[in-house]
């Protein structure tokens, strides 16, 4: 039986097949854990990262023990500021990699935010 997070990475593998990035138009590849978000831009074809982004820094103080609450609204905040990012350095359209995650939740939230800041994926 195969765990939860081996059948992610199943669903990647068999998505990222179809999903490559360019210079012109990056990969935006996604990876969610329980208490952070990381985003980046990705030209496929050189193998490097063109903008990167966490939640962490998106993040609004809360009460709890780390001082960061990480919820949708963050995640929106921090796809609008990757967009600007990618704007800034000529970047207006976008191949979305959910990494195996549904689109649901904070990961549309992502790509909600991605559009707001004026990218097409």
């Amino acid at each position: 039986m195969l765990s939860r997070n081996e059948k992610r990475l199943t669903r990647q593998r068999r998505t990222r097949a179809g999903n490559v990035g360019t210079a012109k138009r990056p990969r935006v590849s996604l990876f969610k854990s329980q208490s952070i978000m990381n985003v980046q831009l990705i030209d496929d074809e050189k193998g490097t990262t063109l903008v990167f982004g966490d939640s962490k820094k998106e993040s609004e103080p809360s009460g709890d023990e780390s001082g960061k609450k990480f919820d949708i609204a963050s995640c929106e905040r921090l796809g609008e500021k990757l967009a600007k990012d990618a704007i800034k350095k000529g970047i207006n359209e976008v191949v979305f990699d959910r990494s195996g995650y549904r689109y649901h939740g904070k990961i549309k939230a992502v790509a909600d935010g991605l559009r707001k800041g004026g990218l097409k994926l």
